[in-house]
């Protein structure tokens, strides 16, 4: 008899899964420089080390340097040396340069809090990039240090050193004047356009203008664009023009992050913005403008695509199905490479649309979850789409335990992807592998699906979403392959908000787990460091309008709580506090719920230690588990 020894990967393999990303080819179209992250088990750390590929030779080799944490590889003008940012000996990003031919390694940069971002010049004798100001003078006080809430803050210059090192760097912007986010330089060297923000406070982010410094002069020109920018900017082949993306501004509060965005060109010579009409409902990102058109990304439902725009707005796709992460491309358009995983597979590099690494084999002699994207009507009408995963044994005739993961955001999707990047706290296979099938729906203000759908949340929260995540188990019950006594919710940020809104606001559910989730609006509006968020999507403040706050709050609904819920959270979450982890336990403590608060020591979001991401996973596996397949909760507290 023969005995079928394949398994699913156990969560620590899922953890291990590695992840390629930060792409770059060379000028000259022969080699690919990415970035490969692998967990480091005995360090509890993840390893980012530089990969070149060699188009010649059909082969990747690691790059030989002085040590791991290797990221934002950018290959020389003339093809013959790579930059990539790397830690000193404080944990700060440096500038280093990896000399091809006799494998020499040079520090270029030696800030004091590291580098964010940095480009070759137009002839690579040396690097721009960006660095924080010069830390202020330290107050001094006789008994106390203390700090101005919101008036201390340092913000990022534009500097520049020569790759000789035989002068300092020079810093060509003012630190007090603006935060710089992005950077792009003219192909003539003469010019930088740059995107800042008033401030580096994290609600000034909205507040971004269009700046152009003529370095040679440091001379600084407001562009004076009224829009709200979104990312990506780079110049015309002739320099004549810059691109950017752009959205109309909304009066009173914005009722999204995009609106209308779409391309913008600035004529640098006259001052007029055309903005081409385009076909797509979605925001594109430029990446770089070659002579053969603007290469964009952009997001199509569950596929992120990649194409050539031109100024009359026409686009031309270069990829087919998949999610494109990465892309970078020789100056003349010539060639291509990126990053891109298709459904239930993890990413790869490809050179000119064609394959050139193997990261699935790791699936081989491997059981693998089934992953579909599949679609329901809400009870007002609207058509959600969602990813179902389902075990490899999956039977139509037979009604599972259904676990629902809601993605963050909300301006964010799940895709039927394997990749832990979009998904490192809640473990699929794991979930398949003891029989459950899993829902990530694309709810109400999701990316991908036009700005109406993205709007469709705005004052709405929680009701609608409960809406579009009910309606979707309501359809799979009635298919016959969901047992409903057996449903579960989790999820992370905004889909931590949504699980907790879900186990306050209904009894559909068996468990409950809220990852850094809000629980009461009031409470995060006052406590988060993205304020404008909030009142973003609610459309005032608490103090305005408190009926639309209460309304779309978890905590309003305490009193009905029933679920067993389990809340995790990152002690230093500043985006999401603590707070809310702790009113919604406190809460349902006194209503008599089962919950456990487990709180995250020195976490923020998430966490880039790959033991923290397994403990958060084996802790959900438990919890449902335990209560929706009656398992016991051993090892709960000793993962």
């Amino acid at each position: 008899m023969t005995v079928n020894k394949k398994r699913y990967l156990s969560i620590e393999e899922i953890v291990s899964v590695p992840s390629l990303s930060g792409t770059s080819i060379s000028d000259d179209g022969k080699s690919i420089a990415f970035v490969k992250r692998t967990a480091n088990w005995q360090e509890n750390l993840y390893d980012h080390d530089i990969w070149i590929y060699e188009q010649e030779k059909g082969e990747s080799y690691q790059l030989p340097v002085g040590g791991t944490g290797c990221t934002s590889p950018i290959w020389s003008p003339d093809s013959k040396s790579i930059a990539y940012l790397r830690g000193d000996e404080n944990k700060n990003n440096q500038i280093f340069v990896q000399f091809i031919e006799d494998n020499r390694e040079v520090q270029i940069t030696n800030e004091s809090e590291g580098v964010n971002e940095f480009k070759w010049d137009a002839v690579g004798k040396g690097f721009y990039y960006l660095a924080q100001a010069k830390e202020p003078v330290k107050r001094q006080a006789l008994y106390e240090h203390f700090y101005e809430v919101a008036k201390e803050y340092r913000n990022n210059c534009l500097c520049y050193t020569p790759i000789d090192q035989k002068r300092q760097s020079i810093q060509l912007t003012d630190g007090q004047n603006f935060h710089i986010h992005e950077f792009a330089l003219s192909n003539d060297g003469s010019r930088a356009v740059l995107i800042a923000a008033p401030t580096s406070k994290m609600e000034d982010y909205i507040n971004r203008e269009l700046y152009l410094l003529h370095l040679e002069e440091r001379k600084v020109e407001n562009l004076s664009i009224d829009k709200m920018l979104g990312e990506g900017i780079c110049f015309s082949p002739n320099d004549h023009k810059i691109c950017y993306t752009a959205s109309t501004r909304e009066k009173d509060h914005y009722r999204n992050h995009i609106q209308d965005g779409t391309i913008e060109m600035y004529d640098l010579h006259n001052g007029e913005v055309s903005r081409p009409l385009s076909n797509l409902d979605s925001i594109p990102v430029p990446i770089c403008w070659t002579p053969k058109g603007i290469l964009i990304r952009w997001q199509c439902k569950t596929n992120y695509c990649i194409g050539l725009f031109f100024e009359d707005g026409v686009i031309k796709p270069l990829s087919e199905e998949g999610f494109v992460l990465d892309v970078s491309s020789t100056s003349d358009g010539e060639h291509v490479a990126y990053s891109k995983a298709v459904e239930g597979e993890v990413f790869e590099i490809y050179w000119d649309h064609q394959k050139i690494t193997n990261e699935n084999s790791l699936f081989d002699e491997k059981f693998k979850s089934n992953r579909e994207v599949i679609s329901w009507k809400t009870s007002d009408g609207i058509e959600i789409e969602g990813v179902l995963s389902t075990p490899s044994t999956f039977d139509p005739n037979k009604a599972y335990p259904l676990l629902l993961i809601i993605h963050g955001g909300p301006n964010w999707a799940s895709f039927p992807l394997f990749s832990d990047c979009f998904n490192e706290k809640y473990p699929i296979e794991s979930f398949t592998e003891k029989g459950f099938i899993v829902l990530e729906p694309n709810y109400r203000g999701s990316s991908g699906y036009g700005n109406e759908f993205l709007k469709a949340n705005y004052r709405t929260l929680g009701t609608v979403n409960y809406d579009d995540v009910i309606s979707g188990v309501d359809v799979l019950i009635e298919k016959g392959i969901v047992d409903k006594a057996r449903v579960g919710v989790m999820g992370w940020s905004n889909g931590g908000y949504i699980s907790a809104f879900c186990s306050t606001f209904s009894n559909r559910f068996k468990a409950v787990s809220v990852g850094g989730g809000i629980t009461d609006w009031h409470t995060n509006y006052v406590h988060t460091d993205l304020p404008y968020f909030t009142s973003m999507y609610l459309g005032d403040t608490p103090w305005n309008d408190p009926e639309i706050y209460a309304k779309t709050s978890p905590m309003t609904y305490i009193k009905s709580a029933c679920t067993p819920t389990l809340i995790q959270h990152g002690e230093r979450d500043a985006r999401v506090p603590i707070a809310n982890a702790y009113e919604l336990y406190k809460g349902l403590k006194d209503m008599g719920v089962d919950t456990e608060l487990i709180v995250f020591k020195d976490m923020a979001y998430s966490s880039d230690h790959p033991g923290v991401n397994a403990t958060i996973m084996k802790q959900n596996l438990t919890w449902f588990t335990h209560y929706i397949l009656g398992e016991p909760m051993k090892g709960f507290y000793s993962l």
